[in-house]
């Protein structure tokens, strides 16, 4: 009888590193790992970083970004890619134009612009430039910061539904609005629009009190986009995803390391 091949659900991930492995490339290997996908990964900048914050960026040379990314395509057949933080618009260009020479679906993208205090981490080209990628994607994962530059109006739970609908048509692609800015204090509302079947659910997780948040974003579209890489339609890989997540936080909630901001306990060990 003949040997059936065996195959990894590949993801990869195209993002920053983050040094002290709360978010970014680490952040998006290990919750790759622990939903049962196999991560390779492009490293866009390196960061000296730790739980209290970013103390320099290195920005790896766009030939060098470029020749990771055909490195892996040329080998590696991927079944879903994340994408995190593209710094600059020259970076987001060579992302765009690199990926367009190869058969992508299921792409995941994590537009990361805003930080937790509220300053912006790209600039306003940058920012234009992201906008123009948007609909070459299949998923975005905005927080409500991001969201709000993305549609120019203030976000609140009475719109939330609508507000991803209304992002989704300006930029033809799928929207998870996540909605934990919004700080309710039972319940965390996300909302769900499906570009292809014009739908908007919601999704709602416990709310948990904890300073052990950081790194949720690049956890929750890595998830999500290992579900994707398993054959999951896009609500059931965001269902399981968002759940994911809500227990990695959940058991990782009093957890320490560091002096600032945790990360979430990704293996839930």
């Amino acid at each position: 009888m003949q040997n059936m091949n065996k195959h990894y659900h590949t993801v990869l991930t195209i993002a920053g590193s983050d040094s002290g492995g709360c978010a970014g490339i680490q952040a998006d290997i290990k919750s790759i790992s622990a939903n049962g996908g196999y991560a390779a990964s492009v490293i866009t900048a390196t960061t000296a970083q730790n739980t209290q914050g970013v103390t320099d960026i290195h920005a790896i040379p766009i030939p060098h970004l470029i020749a990771q990314m055909e490195a892996v395509f040329d080998d590696i057949e991927f079944n879903a890619i994340k994408i995190g933080m593209l710094h600059s618009s020259q970076v987001i260009e060579a992302v765009q134009s690199t990926l367009a020479k190869y058969t992508v679906k299921n792409i995941v993208l994590d537009p990361v612009m805003v930080a937790t205090s509220g300053d912006n981490l790209i600039n306003d080209e940058a920012i234009e430039r992201l906008k123009l990628f948007l609909p070459h994607v299949t998923l975005i994962t905005p927080n409500i910061p991001e969201a709000e530059i993305l549609i120019g109006h203030e976000i609140d739970l009475g719109n939330l539904e609508e507000t991803a609908k209304e992002i989704g048509e300006k930029y033809k692609v799928s929207v998870l609005l996540k909605g934990g800015h919004l700080k309710l204090v039972e319940m965390m509302t996300d909302a769900l629009y499906n570009h292809q079947t014009s739908d908007v659910v919601l999704i709602q997780n416990k709310a948990i009190k904890t300073k052990n948040t950081h790194g949720t974003g690049c956890s929750l579209s890595s998830a999500i986009a290992t579900y994707l890489s398993k054959g999951d339609t896009l609500e059931s890989a965001v269902y399981k995803g968002s759940t994911y997540l809500n227990k990695a936080i959940d058991t990782g909630k009093d957890k320490v390391l560091g002096k600032g901001n945790g990360p979430v306990n990704h293996f839930n060990l």
